[in-house]
């Protein structure tokens, strides 16, 4: 059977890390695997070459960009066929191009259009362990583009979609899914199993061990994700169509985010066409709109209240100043002193008191709520942003989520 094995940063941080994964993949090819491997650059390299970037100019072209933070990967790539062949085992690289990742031309967050996979089809034909660079392909310009932060994962799930691959194993520095962040609640556990939807609210609202993209290329395509730790090489979390089971979890994880920022236009008319108008605006600028609240119309007036990634605030106010005459609005704020806590879990459908209990365990503990988002499987609050992590561990607590179901 074929599996695809990608491994991130921290799996790959030195040179003994480097030949600890090769040293697996020896094992894993002996016992009779065809294997493809897909890697990202080592440790903090594509940080350092941001930095650098930074250091030598205030101006940089996108294309120019991609060119630089693309080639940790192909450092990684290289290193590790070269400690396969020190194993006796062959291997050969492949740049995302040369591995026919074919991207639209949106430089730093390209989306995959489609894989042209016949030279990766011929090295695991030959017997070869295919080693690919991840996070980058080849746009339909012909140019180098990059497919955002974490984007090794997309590459190895998108990968696997096209080969067929049996599993996608993706190998990290935790020992899978855990029920909330490990570092704020330490009695966290690890999720043996959750499905693709879990898992798409999981990364959606802050979990940070797999990039968003990734879930959903893998719930497309029906791929399987194992997620598992290059340190221990032990079982991890599987993350798997939604099985229907007799004792399901009301509620699987709790998540957060304290990457956001809040923005709100206010004293804006309560007519059609506004909100259309304000958000193709924000969508043209390409900023991503999470929650969003409009207040009662009061005197034909209404307040509309949106929260976006903070790292888009300042372009986020300046469209929504542009548009404030065109809109007639009396103004625009905005907060970055804000963070999500969210309630994920399957199990919420068929449960009432989900939300209720959540509410009255935030307000017991002095905890207000600015927004509120909801979807069949999650409920989010926007709160404080000193106070999220006291609410992630009162709300692990109240929802008994140490227990093993």
């Amino acid at each position: 059977m074929l599996i695809v094995k990608k491994f991130g940063g921290t799996s790959l941080g030195d040179a003994d890390r480097i030949r600890a994964v090769a040293d697996h993949l020896t094992r894993a090819k002996k016992d009779g695997n065809d294997l493809l491997v897909v890697v990202s650059a080592m440790g903090k390299t594509t940080d350092d070459l941001i930095r650098l970037a930074s250091d030598v100019s205030d101006v940089q072209p996108p294309r120019e960009y991609d060119m630089l933070v693309s080639s940790g990967e192909r450092i990684s790539m290289a290193l590790l066929c070269m400690a396969l062949a020190g194993n006796g085992v062959e291997s050969v690289s492949f740049t995302g191009s040369q591995a026919g990742v074919i991207t639209d031309t949106e430089h730093s967050r390209a989306r995959i259009l489609e894989v042209r996979a016949d030279r990766l089809t011929d090295a695991l034909n030959s017997g070869k362990i295919p080693v690919v660079a991840g996070f980058q392909g080849v746009s339909t310009d012909h140019d180098v583009t990059t497919l955002g932060r974490g984007g090794s994962d997309t590459t190895a799930v998108a990968l696997a979609a096209v080969l067929g691959a049996t599993v996608c194993e993706i190998y990290t520095d935790v020992t899978g899914v855990f029920s909330a962040d490990p570092r704020i609640v330490v009695n966290a556990r690890r999720l043996a199993r959750v499905s693709f939807e879990e898992m798409l609210e999981i990364s959606a609202t802050g979990g940070r061990v797999l990039q968003l993209r990734s879930v959903e290329f893998a719930r497309n395509h029906n791929v399987p994700l194992h997620v598992r730790s290059s340190f221990t090489w032990e079982p991890g979390t599987w993350v798997v169509e939604e099985e229907l089971e007799m004792e399901q979890a009301v509620v699987t994880a709790v998540t957060h985010d304290d990457s956001e920022a809040k923005v709100t236009v206010t004293g804006v008319p309560d007519r059609p066409g506004v909100a259309a108008r304000l958000f193709r605006a924000l969508a043209d600028r390409s900023v991503n709109v999470d929650m969003i609240v409009q207040n009662t119309s009061l005197h034909g007036a209404t307040d509309i209240s949106f929260t976006v990634p903070r790292v888009d605030l300042d372009v986020s106010v300046q469209t929504c100043e542009a548009l404030r005459d065109e809109l007639r609005a009396t103004g625009v704020a905005f907060d970055d002193d804000v963070a999500r806590v969210s309630l994920v879990g399957a199990g919420m459908k068929s449960h009432p008191g989900v939300t209720a209990q959540m509410f009255e365990t935030l307000a017991a503990n002095g905890i207000n709520i600015d927004m509120i988002s909801t979807s069949t499987i999650r409920i989010s609050c926007i709160v404080r942003k000193d106070l999220v992590e006291d609410a992630v561990r009162l709300l692990h607590s109240a929802f008994d989520l140490t227990q093993t179901t």
